[in-house]
C-alpha cells in the first residue's frame, strides 16, 4: 500500500453525522524516529500529511480529523498535470510523514519528491481502482487518471487513506476508522442524490461536453455521454481534428450546452460553441478545489457543483 439540487439534504446528513467523535491520542513516533517538520509548523507532534492536490488534501482531511495534519502540494487553482515542484515543496516534503498521490500517470512530477527522499512513505490512493482506458489520440490505451470523479470510486481512495493513516500512526486507528466511515456515508449519499437529478434528463440528452476527457468514471455511473477535446490536461490546446471530431458531435446530437474545466484556457470551447450554436454553460472543477468563498471549496460541493451545472446546462438554464 506504500508507494442546487438537495443541497439542503447534504447539510442535514452532515449535521446529523457530526456528532459521533472519538478522541484522538498522542501519535506514536514514526518507525524513523525522525522529528516532523513542515512548511507550517506540526501541531502538538501530530503527523504531516502531504498530498498532491487539493481534493486528495480534502478527502485526507475528513478521515485523519484532528489526529493529523494534511496538507496540499498544490494551491485550489493549480493546473496539477503539468505543475512543477518548487525548493519550498521540497523543503516541505523533507519534513513529511506521508505523501499521498492519486496515480494512474496523473502526478509524475511527484516522482521528484520519492526520488530526492527515496525513506519518504508515499501512499498511491487509486490503488483497488478498476481503470478506464483512454480511447483514442496519442494517449491511446493508457489510464484516465481522473478515477476520484466517480464517488464510488472516493469510495476506494477514502478506505485507502484509512488505512494508510493507520499504518502511519495505530495510536488513532479507531479514531481513522470512525472518520472514513461518515465520510464514506456522506459520499454515498450525495451519490444518491445527484444520481436521482441526472435521471430526470432524458437518456438521449445526457451529454457532457467539456474540455478534458476527465468524466469518464462519472459518466459510466450516471449514464452520461462523454465528448472532450483533449483526453488530458497536459495538452491543452486543442487541434483541428480534435475541435472538428466535436462540433460534429455537439451538431449531429444537437447538445444544447458545453462545458470546460476551471484550470484550463476555455478559447476552444467557446469557439465551439460559436460553430455549433451550443451554449457555453459555464466551469466544470475537476483537478482543483475553489478557493474558500468559491463553488467547490470541498471534494462534496465539487461533486454537486458539477452535476448542478451540468444539469442547468442541459436544460437551457
Amino acid at each position: 500500500m506504500w508507494s442546487k439540487v438537495g443541497s439542503g439534504l447534504l447539510v442535514g446528513l452532515v449535521a446529523g453525522m457530526a456528532g459521533c467523535t472519538i478522541q484522538a491520542k498522542s501519535p506514536q513516533p514514526t518507525a524513523s524516529g525522525q522529528s516532523v517538520t513542515s512548511g507550517q509548523p506540526a501541531v502538538s507532534g501530530r503527523p504531516v500529511v502531504l498530498t498532491t492536490f487539493t481534493v486528495l488534501a480534502d478527502m485526507a482531511q475528513n478521515v485523519a480529523g484532528e489526529a493529523a495534519q494534511v496538507e496540499s502540494i498544490t494551491k485550489p487553482g493549480a493546473e496539477i498535470h503539468g505543475y512543477e515542484p518548487t525548493p519550498s515543496d521540497l523543503t516541505r516534503a523533507a519534513g513529511a510523514t506521508l505523501v499521498l498521490d492519486n496515480g494512474l500517470n496523473l502526478e509524475r512530477w511527484a516522482e521528484r519528491f520519492y526520488n530526492s527522499y527515496p525513506q519518504l512513505p508515499h501512499l498511491t490512493l487509486s490503488q483497488g481502482v478498476q481503470p478506464i482506458s483512454i480511447a483514442e489520440d496519442a494517449y491511446q490505451g493508457k489510464p484516465n487518471p481522473h478515477a476520484w470523479m466517480s464517488p464510488q470510486n472516493a469510495l476506494i481512495y477514502v478506505d485507502n487513506i484509512r488505512k494508510g493513516l493507520s499504518d502511519l500512526d495505530p495510536a488513532n486507528a479507531e479514531l481513522y476508522a470512525a472518520n472514513a466511515k461518515a465520510y464514506s456515508a456522506r459520499i454515498q449519499a450525495i451519490d444518491r442524490q445527484l444520481k436521482q437529478a441526472v435521471s430526470a434528463i432524458p437518456p438521449e440528452q445526457r451529454y457532457i461536453v467539456s474540455c478534458e476527457g476527465a468524466f469518464s468514471y462519472l459518466a459510466r455511473d450516471y449514464g452520461l455521454k462523454e465528448v472532450y477535446l483533449w483526453p488530458v490536461n497536459a495538452e491543452q490546446q486543442a487541434t483541428p481534428k480534435q475541435m472538428e471530431r466535436v462540433i460534429e458531435t455537439v451538431k449531429a446530437n444537437q447538445i444544447p450546452a458545453v462545458f470546460c474545466e476551471s484550470t484550463v484556457n476555455n478559447e476552444a470551447q467557446l469557439q465551439v460553441a460559436k460553430e455549433t450554436g451550443a451554449k457555453f454553460a459555464g466551469l466544470f472543477y475537476v483537478d482543483s478545489l475553489s478557493p474558500p468563498d468559491g463553488g467547490a471549496p470541498t471534494y462534496l460541493k465539487l461533486l454537486e457543483y458539477n452535476v448542478n451545472t451540468l444539469i442547468k446546462g442541459l436544460q437551457g438554464n
